[in-house]
């Protein structure tokens, strides 16, 4: 079970970085950005496998990612999206928007509706953890600037 994961967040650690790369991410952040999107990773899988739910995986993972991307952005003196943008690639619910569309071409509507839901109630997931932690770092800003 240790190995497995060990495996899923270097597969998740090396495609956020392969997007960093992609995305011309700064080198001396691909590390930082690489960890986000691992650990996000890990969140997810460990959530899937308690919860069962892919939209709470998804918000869980989110939440992850996004503190660790405003984290990583203070102490590195670095914009939040260098780390977030890329860390949440491997959240984004790719296979169920291609299961959506086949089986819509396929005109298999219950099962095109179904993953069409699922799609939006995971994309729907990961922009309110997004929004929640940027949320909460901007009130802490607003609280610092007051006292």
């Amino acid at each position: 079970m240790i190995w497995m994961m060990m495996i899923r967040f270097l597969g998740a650690f090396g495609a956020v970085i392969s997007l960093g790369l992609l995305l011309e991410v700064p080198k001396k952040y691909l590390l930082h950005a690489g960890t986000a999107g691992g650990i996000g990773w890990l969140v997810y899988q460990v959530v899937v496998l308690e919860v069962d739910s892919a939209p709470m995986a998804a918000f869980s993972a989110s939440l992850m990612v996004a503190l660790m991307s405003h984290i990583f952005a203070r102490r590195l003196k670095a914009p939040v999206a260098v780390f977030l943008i890329s860390g949440i690639l491997p959240l984004v619910p790719g296979a169920s928007i291609y299961r959506s569309v086949y089986y819509m071409i396929r005109d298999m509507r219950t099962l095109s509706d179904r993953y069409l839901i699922q799609t939006l109630q995971v994309a729907g997931a990961i922009a309110l953890a997004i929004f929640f932690i940027d949320s909460l770092f901007r009130l802490g800003q607003v609280r610092g600037k007051r006292s």
